[in-house]
């Protein structure tokens, strides 16, 4: 606790959350993540997300904190300003499907059998917010039939998710077939009371800049992730994190400012208190 009080106390970003979630997270957060701003991020995530301890600690092994900053999405360009910020928090840069017993080559078709068979724990890993609806599901379209590998509903943007998964290298032509899937889930799907659907292509590789090129002449809302069967993160995630005044705007855009000279709006206290 001495500890504790020594490396929060001075930090400002931190001091406002103590009291947002219990003190075991606040243990499991102190001990795995020696970064501030990863701090915070976990504190304000479990806040927002309800997130119990198990789950936190499975967040934190599973690199959630790099996978959120680093994802590719154009939903700041498509989505309304209400939901586009929670929407980017409902998409990961990476899935770690390493609950999979799935060997290292394999079809699309096993692992969308291998993830609907292990549902719970593909929803665990995509955000617990996730409702499965089903996989193949079917669009009629004039004489045609399309089949959308999985379909989920997010609780709290209120839409359908299309997934697309793909076994090898992400191309720009994935895009196109999406946007046509996010079409039609709004003029036939859709409940009137529902926001637009959003896509997100999972590939088991992709280049940053390609996909940047691509989603940039889109006006739908998508996101391009990988997956991972391993748990293990990239070496190169690090390297790609952006810099702190960019990560702070990203999780005061995420989560709302919870800074006002150094105290929450809604909980102002005296941070002594805490050891006392």
């Amino acid at each position: 606790m001495a500890q504790f009080y020594t490396e929060y106390n001075a930090i400002a970003n931190l001091k406002p959350l103590v009291r947002e979630i219990s003190w075991s997270k606040h243990i499991v957060i102190f001990k795995q993540c020696k970064d501030n701003l990863e701090r915070q991020f976990y504190i304000q995530a479990t806040k927002k997300f309800g997130w119990t301890k198990n789950v936190l600690i499975h967040q934190i092994e599973g690199k959630s904190y790099e996978k959120y900053l680093l994802n590719q999405t154009n939903f700041e360009q498509t989505l309304p300003e209400n939901i586009k910020h929670q929407a980017i928090l409902a998409v990961k840069d990476e899935y770690s499907f390493d609950f999979l017993n799935l060997g290292v080559e394999h079809s699309e078709s096993q692992l969308e059998t291998a993830l609907v068979n292990n549902i719970r724990a593909f929803l665990l890993e995509m955000n617990f917010q996730f409702a499965f609806i089903g996989n193949q599901f079917r669009l009629q379209i004039d004489d045609k039939e399309y089949f959308i590998d999985l379909l989920l509903y997010h609780r709290q943007l209120q839409c359908l998710v299309a997934i697309e998964l793909k076994i090898g290298e992400f191309m720009p032509e994935y895009k196109g077939k999406m946007e046509f899937y996010l079409s039609a889930l709004n003029d036939k799907v859709k409940l009137p009371n529902e926001n637009d659907a959003i896509g997100i292509i999972i590939c088991k590789e992709k280049k940053r800049t390609i996909v940047e090129y691509s989603l940039k002449t889109s006006n739908m809302p998508i996101g391009v992730a990988t997956y991972k069967t391993g748990a293990n993160l990239p070496e190169n995630y690090k390297f790609l994190l952006p810099d702190s005044e960019t990560i702070v705007k990203k999780l005061s855009d995420c989560f709302g400012d919870y800074r006002n000279n150094g105290e929450s709006n809604e909980t102002k206290f005296n941070f002594n208190e805490i050891i006392k």
